[in-house]
């Protein structure tokens, strides 16, 4: 059972006796209510008040809009609610996870490319300032996932790097810019997503691995944030298999694994009593297949609060859902203590964030006024100090670089975008064609002669030498939730790397870092990681020579082969 008064809320008494007359004041179904967060499906001032007075939501998360749009979607529901609303953000590598127009600054890749806490707590707190000025409290991050397999692309640029010591300092950092920032924070994917190549929002996820390794890797990140007080855990739709075992006290089959959400063993015996947690446990969003693997839809939503999980990310139809919460209440797949429990977390989580009193207040909203911090150019230039720091040159074995603008003028443009990706389990259309013509406009402004989609056929050698200077291949090859693998995909013919010994060739991943398996007839490969116009601009004085290269990489960017590294 929670103690309120010790970390991570340290609440006093004052506050403890407002969280349990809430609770002593919740009818029934308001008590449901406050287990789930609810993904805005309309931001209709009708529709808002419908949800708040019909399933008492208490936590909320929402598609990007603008910084307006939010702020009066989220003043709406903080309206209607009888309890103060948790509103949480992606804030994972700036504010453009809360807000659209919102600042990218560096995701956990870039961070450990220039191996600077300072710069994890700068991401931190800047993307908290544009976060909550559309009054958004809780920041689903930081990512404390180990990128042990390189061929997982779901948190390939995500996560930070495959050294536990690195992640602890780097997400210790981030979570105290996050605070001071004015958010809550929240450590994901547990019990660790990066030892497999497969993705949990199509299928289980696994980290198989024995448990004393797990103890000394991603138990051993976990423990030392909870030993720093990190306040929200998400749950990873991931089997720990070895753990669970070892702590369901009978032999388990292997058709009775389950991924966290659904475990008691991983959630409550080992993540609440082994390792000691006393902060609020949620699930990660409730569409993903990796939940749905292993017992019906009705099974599922109790099952995850009974197995410790204290709020359910999201539902599929939130009449049903409730329903079925409901239901599996009241036929004691969740007993009282267990709901009790779980209020008191989600309720202690809020007051130590100040929210009750915010509420009495009437400052549960910041001042509009507040919005003009989005996208602000004090934070744009942080971001790009944080992309000239972390830009990393993996290779450059044909000496092809730095590009002279005076002599090397043509620059031929491969573009390889990505495809929409799903997002909150709605399928949402990529942008892949408005970076191009950023990337575009940022070459011109440079000098550049900039010829792209020019070419049908190859056409002869010669020619093809005398029409340009250098080959530009950038990559910014983005998908979420419809491979297990995303990978480099060459949808026309002509773009094809044929070209690569007849004119000096640079390539560049604006997006996953760990390209070259597709690439290992590259001589010059540079990770950018983020396609923002920051890191685009950042890029591109590297690519002349204005400014060096100073990122770091670790072996995992060679891909496990030899012929990566020419």
């Amino acid at each position: 059972m929670v103690d309120l008064k010790k970390k991570p809320f340290y609440l006093n008494e004052a506050a403890i006796a407002w969280v349990e007359k809430t609770i002593s004041g919740m009818s029934e179904r308001e008590k449901i209510g406050q287990l789930f967060v609810h993904m805005v499906g309309s931001r209709d001032p009708e529709n808002i008040r419908d949800v708040v007075t019909t399933y008492h939501p208490g936590a909320l998360r929402y598609p990007n809009a603008s910084g307006e749009e939010l702020w009066e979607q989220n003043a709406a529901f903080q309206s209607h609610s009888k309890v103060p609303l948790l509103i949480a953000s992606n804030c994972e590598a700036g504010g453009n996870g809360g807000v659209k127009g919102g600042t990218p600054m560096a995701c956990g890749a870039a961070v450990a490319a220039a191996d600077s806490p300072e710069m994890a707590y700068q991401v931190g707190l800047l993307a908290a300032r544009e976060a909550t000025a559309v009054g958004c409290n809780w920041n689903f991050a930081p990512i404390v996932d180990i990128l042990y397999n390189w061929r997982n692309t779901i948190v390939q640029n995500r996560a930070y790097n495959n050294s536990p010591e690195d992640i602890i300092r780097y997400a210790n950092a981030f979570r105290k810019g996050v605070r001071e920032g004015g958010m809550g924070d929240c450590a994901k994917h547990f019990p660790g997503d990066g030892m497999e190549e497969n993705d949990q929002h199509l299928m289980l996820g696994l980290c198989d691995i024995d448990c004393e390794t797990w103890d000394q890797t991603f138990g051993k990140v976990y423990q030392a944030l909870i030993d720093d007080g990190v306040m929200s855990i998400m749950a990873g739709h991931i089997a720990l298999p070895a753990y669970q075992r070892k702590l369901a006290g009978r032999e388990l089959s292997d058709s009775e694994i389950m991924p966290a959400t659904l475990s008691k063993e991983l959630i409550t015996d080992l993540l609440k009593d082994k390792l000691g947690f006393n902060g609020l446990v949620l699930t990660d969003a409730s569409h993903m297949i990796g939940l749905w693997h292993p017992m019906e839809r009705r099974l599922q939503v109790p099952t995850a609060i009974a197995a410790g999980c204290d709020m359910f990310l999201f539902s599929n139809d939130q009449e049903e859902d409730f329903n079925y919460m409901l239901e599996g209440y009241r036929n004691g797949i969740i007993s009282k203590e267990r709901l009790e429990d779980a209020l008191r977390r989600i309720l202690g989580m809020k007051a130590a964030l100040g929210l009750h009193l915010k509420q009495t207040e009437g400052t549960l909203m910041p001042d509009k006024t507040g919005l003009s911090i989005i996208g602000c150019d004090e934070h744009k230039q942080a971001a790009r100090s944080f992309a000239d720091q972390f830009i990393t040159l993996v290779k450059d074995t044909q000496k092809a670089l730095p590009i002279d603008i005076n002599t090397q003028k043509r620059c031929k443009l491969v573009f390889i975008g990505g495809e929409d990706s799903v997002v909150g389990g709605k399928l949402t259309k990529g942008n892949s064609e408005e970076i191009k013509a950023l990337l575009t406009k940022v070459l011109e402004e440079k000098g550049f002669e900039v010829y792209s989609d020019d070419m049908e056929i190859k056409g002869k050698m010669s020619e093809f030498r005398a029409k340009y200077d250098f080959v530009l291949v950038a990559l910014d090859v983005v998908g979420f939730a419809q491979y297990n693998t995303v990978r480099l995909k060459w949808a026309k013919p002509i773009d094809q790397p044929w070209y690569v010994r007849e004119l000096p060739t640079v390539f560049v991943s604006f997006a996953g870092t760990n390209m070259l398996i597709d690439l290992t007839m590259s001589r010059t490969y540079i990770n950018a990681y983020m396609d923002g116009e920051p890191q685009i601009r950042s890029f591109v004085d590297k690519l002349v020579g204005e400014s060096p290269f100073t990122g770091r990489f670790n072996d995992n960017v060679w891909c496990g082969r030899w012929d990566t590294r020419l």
